[in-house]
């Protein structure tokens, strides 16, 4: 029995319009409208249900999140038999990084249906990511794991996913610099620092330092995201030499 009918608290119309919108961004057919409206009410709404709770997408994107990571777990584990663990594990985070999630949910292009009080040019990408996790929630909610299922197949993993690209993906560059500056004993630094510059309100500059000299060196809007910057462009530099353990990343 469908997981749905004991949650449901609102039903469907084929004359409403979030009926033809939500049909045509999964391929299957809504049967309870209410999920599809909390899927599509951003948080700046402030909006209440009759008993208090809050209406918008964050719980529904709390549990998409994890069908989603189950559903390429599930997906990884017949299609790599002969791996472990560790890589299968790995490749999943290849798969469910919040850089290819916001891609899966701009394609689908949710954000055009939000209804915010917040002006869509001062989102972050991140609100993509986090309406497709919604949706994947709404759906599973709404009919069960098998059409969940199905949809993040349709979505996602069928017409994205190349395992054999993904095989030669970095998922961090500074990790990666890290374990081959330790194999080869070479001094590094990650100088991290923040800079004030006109018209940004916040800005780092991250500098690598290796064996005493500067190797590279980039800004980002956060420290983290600044030191990246810095270790891919000093994986680069590096590139020719670091081949043996890429896979690791």
């Amino acid at each position: 029995m469908v997981l749905g009918r004991f949650l449901r608290s609102g039903t469907s119309s084929k004359q409403d319009p979030l009926f033809k919108i939500v049909k045509k961004i999964t391929g299957l057919t809504p049967n309870d409208l209410s999920l599809y409206r909390r899927v599509f009410t951003h948080t700046s709404m402030e909006k209440m249900d009759e008993d208090g709770k809050r209406i918008n997408y964050e719980r529904l994107e709390f549990l998409g999140d994890s069908l989603i990571s189950t559903i390429v777990a599930a997906y990884l584990f017949h299609q790599m038999p002969q791996k472990n663990e560790g890589s299968l594990t790995l490749m999943r985070s290849k798969i469910v990084r919040r850089e290819f999630l916001n891609k899966i949910g701009a394609e689908l292009r949710l954000i055009s249906h939000l209804s915010s009080n917040v002006p869509k040019e001062n989102y972050g990408r991140d609100v993509h990511g986090n309406m497709f996790e919604a949706i994947v929630g709404a759906v599973y909610l709404d009919m069960g794991f098998e059409a969940c299922s199905r949809f993040v197949y349709d979505a996602m993993i069928t017409p994205h996913v190349d395992l054999s690209l993904l095989h030669h993906r970095v998922l961090s560059h500074k990790s990666l610099l890290v374990d081959w500056f330790q194999k080869n004993k070479l001094a590094y630094c990650f100088d991290t620092f923040r800079e004030d510059r006109k018209g940004e309100k916040n800005y780092y500059v991250a500098k690598l330092w290796v064996d005493g000299r500067l190797v590279a060196s980039a800004g980002g809007t956060n420290k983290k995201k600044a030191t990246e910057k810095a270790a891919k462009r000093g994986y680069y530099h590096f590139q020719h030499r670091i081949k043996e353990i890429k896979t690791k990343h």
